[in-house]
């Protein structure tokens, strides 16, 4: 690597650097179609299961078992470090079509043994909830772009519904979201993007720009399904079924009405080199790559 390539790295961060190389967002949201985030304002270590507070690790632990992705949230700013009596809980079951969350509370750590992914134990979420990845020991841009971003949205919606979170996956994608209850990941939000995505979701829509994907979907079906709202306009969150994907990355694509799609998803290799994370050198780039849909019924 160069001089200004090492300088580069420790300046400008991997999330300049994926944006500079062109690396497309699409097919890059995390894994995640069950979801239980917790309340906690202490410290976030690099992996929530290592988290020094054994009630944390603990339930981190008995979550991955059952197939369940533990996320820690905080309010954005000076206000998320406050601790007082309760503790808000979300359960999140984010199978894509029909994605459910549901709120209740604790009292605190110690009651973290009673958490569990049920989803008949507490309140419907009704208003759209956006999850900032702010996770700054895992990745300085999740830190400095996410933190940013997550106090820009919540001065601009001071109603609530805006949290940091921890790892979401992608820290070169940075500012990074989660939004609930529809599920679908962003990437290199601003705040006025991210506004639009959370009032997408509470129309029970998507916005399709800066859009990584729905968490319940394998990134072949992410690609293929951003590629058909892109055609289309289709926003409706629930209104594109992913049928089918062949061995030769054949993706096809339905709406309600009977409509059909097939796209060839394929990978791209002459997308620039990046760093994965702040710190890690630069390696080749092979996205994911949608072609035309093409209608097919």
């Amino acid at each position: 690597m160069t001089v200004d390539g090492v300088h580069d790295l420790a300046v400008r961060g991997c999330a300049a650097l994926s944006s500079d190389a062109g690396e497309p967002l699409a097919g890059t949201a995390p894994a995640m179609r069950r979801v239980v985030a917790v309340e906690h304002v202490g410290v976030w270590p690099p992996r929530v299961a290592a988290h020094p507070d054994e009630a944390i690790a603990g339930l981190a632990e008995r979550l991955r078992h059952q197939g369940v992705t533990l996320l820690l949230i905080r309010r954005p700013g000076r206000r998320g470090r406050e601790t007082d009596d309760e503790r808000a809980v979300f359960v999140a079951d984010l199978t894509p079509g029909r994605s459910r969350v549901v709120a209740s509370t604790v009292r605190g750590p110690a009651d973290l043994d009673t958490v569990s992914f049920d989803l008949s134990a507490g309140e419907p979420v009704l208003d759209p909830l956006l999850l900032v990845c702010a996770h700054g020991r895992r990745d300085v841009c999740c830190a400095v772009r996410g933190r940013a971003l997550a106090a820009a949205v919540a001065a601009a919606e001071p109603s609530g519904g805006v949290w940091e979170c921890t790892h979401l996956g992608g820290h070169r994608f940075a500012p990074t979201a989660l939004v609930l209850p529809t599920g679908y990941a962003y990437g290199r939000l601003d705040a006025a993007t991210a506004v639009d995505a959370r009032k997408a979701a509470g129309l029970g829509e998507v916005e399709v720009k800066d859009c990584r994907g729905h968490v319940g979907l394998e990134p072949i079906a992410q690609v293929a399904e951003i590629a058909v709202r892109e055609h289309t306009g289709s926003r409706d969150a629930a209104g594109l079924v992913v049928d089918a994907v062949d061995g030769a990355g054949v993706v096809e694509v339905r709406d309600p009405d009977g409509r059909r799609w097939a796209v060839d998803v394929r990978l791209d290799t002459g997308t620039g080199a990046r760093p994965p994370s702040c710190g890690a050198a630069l390696e080749p780039v092979t996205p994911l790559v949608a072609g035309p849909p093409q209608q097919i019924s």
